[in-house]
């Protein structure tokens, strides 16, 4: 069967929770586990037998890293991969509703629509397995999970037939409880989703014509008229109507929405590559550093043996580590400096920063309630009670930190150097 997918890599006003870090590359760009966001989403699809094309759908500007990445994934996944631009933010059905005849195109017969800001094992094989079972030419798929009863509130919600999983009902973070079962921004569709989508269209645009002013704000109507939502506009709709269902995944998923949610979802993926990517892990050897748990080192990274790395450790390009260095929990992005006895904990070290000697670098975990095997990882807010919420310490790009110094759960903005410790601040 020929298929398509279509990853939504959204825009720069997009992934305001990422920043500082989204300051320098496109957030999909950001790398997790060691790779790229979206290249987690392009090795999924590329497994799947009969993949013609992966198109990543958004509205950056055209951009001279998401050129290069994207010669290289052509290269290294040996398919056909392009970028389609939007000219404004379209939503989630907009988007792929304007670019139909680019997805349609060589003759399709299903593809597969993935999120980029979410992490997970993508069982697409089986997705695709479960939609031919259930009438595949006219039928979605929605890929579902199970969150604990407070969590669902917000994410989508789906109510489903237990015996045949068709979705009888679908709300978008409603506000009360609904469903345990939430959507994971991952679907599979046929052709005929774009008559539904096109329908949503068609109403709009009479609604927008008998009413000028509703509708997303913009300059014009029609502009406004193709913002069309997947989740509210169009699941919304099919729920009940023997065309939805639902495919409810066991295996691992979580958003990314925040810099902090980064180091959970390497965490998820690093454990994964055990059995996807064995090579991609570190290991013990002589006259190498200690390797504790599942870690990533980059190649031209240059690590003294008697540094302590893991677990959960993600190493990047030409990342120096000196003698005595203790790294748990975190990120360090390349060109990253981390002089003798520092110590970095729950923290994403920003590219070409420099941590001088003895220094500590810490922050707080977010992690899920791990006595709770359906928590999901909170999208807390920046700020709680005033005071900045302790979370992940992150630094910008090109940070310095002094010799000596403490930095716990701080944000960090690019091409500082500090000359003091500092706690739950935010540096400008």
């Amino acid at each position: 069967m020929p298929l398509k997918a279509v990853i939504l890599i959204g825009g720069p006003q997009k992934g305001t929770r990422f920043r500082p870090l989204s300051f320098e590359v496109p957030k999909p760009l950001f790398p997790v586990a060691g790779v790229p966001m979206v290249q987690h989403h392009i090795e999924a699809c590329a497994r799947v037998p009969g993949m013609k094309e992966i198109l990543l759908l958004g509205f950056y500007q055209p951009h001279e890293a998401l050129s290069r990445f994207l010669v290289a994934a052509q290269q290294e996944f040996k398919i056909p991969i392009r970028y389609l631009q939007e000219y404004a933010a379209l939503g989630t059905a907009g988007g792929i509703y304007h670019f139909r005849d680019q997805i349609l195109s060589g003759g399709a017969e299903a593809f597969f629509v993935l999120n980029a800001d979410v992490c997970s094992e993508f069982p697409l094989q089986e997705m695709l397995e479960f939609g031919q079972r259930h009438g595949a030419a006219h039928s979605f798929v929605i890929l579902g999970t199970t969150a604990n009863r407070t969590q669902a509130l917000n994410y989508g919600c789906i109510v489903a037939n237990a015996d045949t999983q068709e979705v009888q009902h679908y709300v978008e973070k409603p506000s009360t409880f609904v469903s345990e079962v939430i959507n994971c921004g991952v679907y599979l569709f046929t052709p005929a989703i774009f008559q539904h989508i096109g329908e949503v269209f068609q109403r709009q645009q009479q609604e927008l014509a008998l009413c000028p002013y509703l509708g997303e704000e913009s300059s014009n109507g029609w502009q406004r008229a193709e913002v069309i939502r997947l989740e509210q506009d169009v699941f919304t709709a099919l729920a009940g109507r023997g065309k939805l269902y639902v495919y409810k995944t066991d295996g691992f998923w979580s958003q990314i929405k925040s810099a902090g949610s980064a180091i959970y979802a390497s965490r998820l993926y690093l454990n994964q590559y055990s059995k996807t990517h064995p090579e991609r892990l570190a290991q013990n050897k002589p006259g190498g550093p200690i390797i504790r748990g599942n870690v990533y080192i980059h190649p031209t990274a240059s690590i003294d043996s008697t540094a302590v790395l893991g677990p959960n450790v993600s190493i990047g390009e030409g990342v120096t580590v000196g003698a005595g260095v203790r790294v748990r929990e975190s990120i360090v992005l390349h060109g990253a400096a981390l002089h003798d006895h520092t110590c970095v904990l729950n923290t994403i070290v920003g590219w070409d920063s420099t941590i001088g000697r003895w220094a500590r670098v810490e922050g707080t975990p977010s992690d899920p309630n791990p006595n709770d095997p359906y928590a999901k990882i909170d999208s807390e807010s920046l700020f709680r009670d005033g005071r900045l919420t302790p979370s992940i310490t992150i630094l910008g790009c090109s940070v310095t930190i002094p010799a000596e110094v403490v930095i716990l759960n701080s944000i960090v903005l690019p091409h500082k150097e500090l000359s003091r410790s500092c706690k739950n601040q935010i540096i400008l």
